[in-house]
């Protein structure tokens, strides 16, 4: 069985920083692609950033410059530094993992979601 636990979300003034963490745990094989979604309230669950196990980025345009995601191998741990924060910006935000439980089965998994709130 397989976890993802979301921490690092809270209430934060605009141009403020955050450091959300989701940590992967249980019978884990590997780990591919590591990233973070975000959801606001009414509209569809959206990419934020992703990383490859290499180390390759990808951000959605509305994040480059602000948000940095980061992981860490050795500890099952995908990061996401976001700074100058924006009102917008509020949602919840979601980790989501490619993991091998088996060197040849898995698949994708969610955590539960940690709430980013900025204030204006």
């Amino acid at each position: 069985q397989v976890q993802l636990v979301e921490s690092g979300g809270g209430l934060v003034q605009a141009g403020g920083s955050l450091r959300l963490s989701c940590a992967a745990s249980g019978s884990i094989f590997s780990i591919k692609e590591m990233g973070w979604y975000c959801q606001a309230p009414g509209k569809q669950r959206e990419l934020v950033a992703t990383i490859t196990t290499g180390g390759s980025t990808q951000y959605a345009d509305s994040v480059k410059g602000r948000f940095t995601i980061s992981r860490d191998n050795a500890k099952n741990t995908v990061y996401l530094q976001m700074n100058s924060l924006k009102p917008e910006d509020t949602a919840v935000y979601y980790c989501n993992a490619d993991i091998f439980v088996t060197s040849y089965s898995g698949g994708w998994y969610w955590g539960q979601g940690t709430q980013v709130t900025v204030s204006s």
